[in-house]
């Protein structure tokens, strides 16, 4: 054995009876103290006790067909963690004037290998299963690695990122200086932090805050970029709605002098062309004074919405069930002749609690949805192909989370993601001239918000458009 000393791992020589026999001072220094004597011991009673039998086992194989064995075990150590190990099992003769066998025990430290195997197990754990997209790129700025959360939030499997640069994902809203900056950041072994709007593969934006950081060798040389990126979209709306808010708020205050302004000049304009009818019979002036009524009518129609928007309402909040609203509603805009060619489908969960409201209002944003929803199916998206499948609008109810949701959904021309941020804006419209007064939305927007709900709309350009409303359900 005093040969073994000099090898860097520990030795030990088991009997065939598999007790040991002698070990190195290397192998002595961990087992000293496990037991007053440590020699002609079981070498098994030195192994954690989930391994023994199976290195019993593995002692009989090797004595018997004289072949060398590899097994990963834990040796026990005095008030110390168990000291884990690879053994090398080898049968050797243990008296040269005797055919009996023993087994020479290499035992190799590991531990370190095992703490890093450990480190490596818990970080794709926590990878796998984070709610964070994270993505791992190599030196050059190629994706090597993303999470599944990251699959999920930008829409893209993993199959089609990898080997790829992010800028897949570029939304092209920030500067060349702007990444320049970050790249001299992380190349000089820096974290950097930032908010980033990306695209998801459906081309909707996907705001984040995205921290990237080196990931450095022993050499301190960059072998890869870490990048974890935090949703800001739930964020990103919060903010729109305040500002939004506070737009319709200032709106608000102006719409009933706005309406007071122009409608007393309209209706003396009015007057006027009522007067020029009845004392001229010319017929090309009597085409173009019908023009003038028509248009009159048409700006009157604008002024009543933005007075009705404007004014503290007067309606009687009662108790309603707001099924037999939707179904209402639906039947309202049923008979309208646009609508003879379009399916109206409904799913509407029963038993759902009575909530406070003004039922003309509420109706009132229910038709107001299901006409764009009409205008949207018979209208056609330039440059998108003619939808062939059936025309249909979607319409449930379900009690989620103390609040209750509707949802109007339908399969028609959708709308542009540059047009979303602006829909519920008053006067904003889509529509072709003389077709709408952009303030159906705006309307609905405020009796919602009247209500202590919210509106949110999620639309993909020439596959359909979902308004989502969420209503408290408790008052």
């Amino acid at each position: 054995m005093d040969i073994c000393n000099a090898f860097p791992d520990m030795c030990y020589i088991v009997s065939d009876k598999g007790t040991l026999i002698e070990a190195n001072q290397k192998g002595l220094a961990v087992i000293n103290g496990l037991h007053e004597s440590p020699v002609s011991l079981p070498f098994s009673f030195f192994l954690t006790k989930n391994i023994r039998q199976y290195f019993e086992d593995n002692l009989k194989d090797v004595l018997s067909d004289d072949k060398t064995i590899r097994i990963e075990a834990e040796i026990e150590q005095l008030n110390k963690v168990p000291l884990s190990v690879e053994l090398y099992l080898k049968a050797l003769p243990l008296d040269i004037n005797s055919s009996r066998k023993g087994c020479l025990v290499v035992a190799r430290d590991i531990s370190d290998r095992k703490r890093q195997e450990l480190d490596l197990l818990r970080f794709t754990n926590l990878a796998q299963y984070t709610v964070n997209p994270i993505e791992i790129t190599d030196p050059d700025g190629k994706i090597i690695y993303v999470n599944p959360a990251f699959e999920r939030a930008s829409g893209y499997p993993k199959e089609e990122v990898l080997g790829k640069n992010p800028n897949i994902f570029s939304s092209n809203k920030h500067p060349h200086g702007f990444w320049q900056k970050m790249w001299q950041t992380i190349s000089a072994g820096k974290v950097w932090v930032g908010e980033v709007e990306n695209k998801k593969r459906t081309g909707e934006p996907f705001f984040t805050q995205l921290l990237i950081s080196p990931i450095v060798n022993n050499d301190r040389k960059v072998v890869g970029y870490f990048g974890i990126h935090r949703d800001l979209s739930d964020q990103k709306y919060l903010e729109q709605q305040l500002v939004h808010a506070q737009k319709m708020e200032s709106i608000g205050m102006l719409a009933a002098g706005l309406a007071h302004e122009v409608g007393n000049p309209l209706a003396s304009i009015s007057s006027l062309v009522q007067v020029i009818q009845r004392t001229n019979d010319d017929e090309f002036t009597q085409e173009k004074l019908e023009l003038i009524k028509s248009q009159i009518t048409r700006i009157s129609r604008i002024i009543r919405d933005l007075v009705d928007f404007s004014r503290r309402s007067t309606y009687e909040v009662q108790l309603t069930d707001i099924n037999k609203v939707i179904l209402d509603a639906i039947e309202i805009i049923k008979v309208s002749k646009k609508a003879k060619d379009i399916s109206f489908n409904s799913a509407l969960e029963d038993n759902l609690p009575l909530l406070p409201l003004v039922p003309d209002q509420i109706e009132q944003v229910f038709i107001n949805l299901l006409l764009n929803a009409t205008d949207a199916l018979l209208d056609q998206a330039p440059g998108v192909p003619p939808y062939k499948g059936s025309k249909t609008i979607n319409v449930s109810s379900t009690l989620m989370d103390d609040s209750l949701l509707i949802m109007i959904e339908d399969n028609g021309k959708g709308i542009r993601q540059e047009d979303l941020g602006k829909i519920f804006e008053p006067f904003y419209t889509t529509k072709k001239v003389g077709e709408g007064t952009g303030l159906g939305l705006w309307v609905s927007y405020g009796i919602i918000k009247s209500f202590r709900g919210e509106i949110r709309v999620k639309s993909i350009e020439g596959r359909g458009t979902t308004f989502t409303i969420r209503l408290p359900a408790q008052s």
